[in-house]
């Protein structure tokens, strides 16, 4: 009779799983994963992290997530800014203004490429890493 209850037990957590449930029932697991899918989007998903971050009530999984995409997208926000003003400082007869564009261009796509590298991370349940960027994601409150 026991192993019929655990056999039960086990299709109920099995059926919880596939709807996405946790064991509480109260939770969305599904909703969860999108709202750590949402935080990796490039350049818009800056708000909503930014807003986990403010809101003190998050869990730890969505807190680290945050700080890595805040953290990411600032610094791509800070070159792009910073080579944008060094186009625009060069002098328009000389190649310099050229290879800023180029160079800005190469590092903008590298931020999308690794926005949607992280969104595939996420979707496959598996923990957030970039070099340098999760130790100073780390550091953020």
């Amino acid at each position: 009779m026991a192993d019929l209850t655990d056999r039960s037990d086990d299709m109920i957590d099995s059926l919880h799983w596939q709807a996405g449930l946790e064991q509480d029932g109260f939770e969305n697991t599904n909703l969860k994963r999108l709202q750590l899918l949402l935080y990796a989007v490039p350049v818009f998903g800056l708000v909503p992290a930014i807003w986990t971050l403010s809101n003190r009530k998050s869990d730890r999984k969505h807190r680290a997530a945050s700080r890595l995409c805040v953290s990411f997208s600032v610094s791509w926000l800070l070159v792009y800014g910073l080579l944008n003003a060094g186009v625009g400082l060069a002098s328009e007869g000389s190649g310099t203004s050229l290879s800023l564009l180029i160079l800005n261009s190469l590092v903008t796509s590298g931020y999308f490429v690794t926005s949607a590298w992280l969104m595939l991370q996420l979707w496959r349940n598996q923990p957030l890493h970039l070099p340098g960027f999760s130790q100073i994601a780390k550091r953020l409150p």
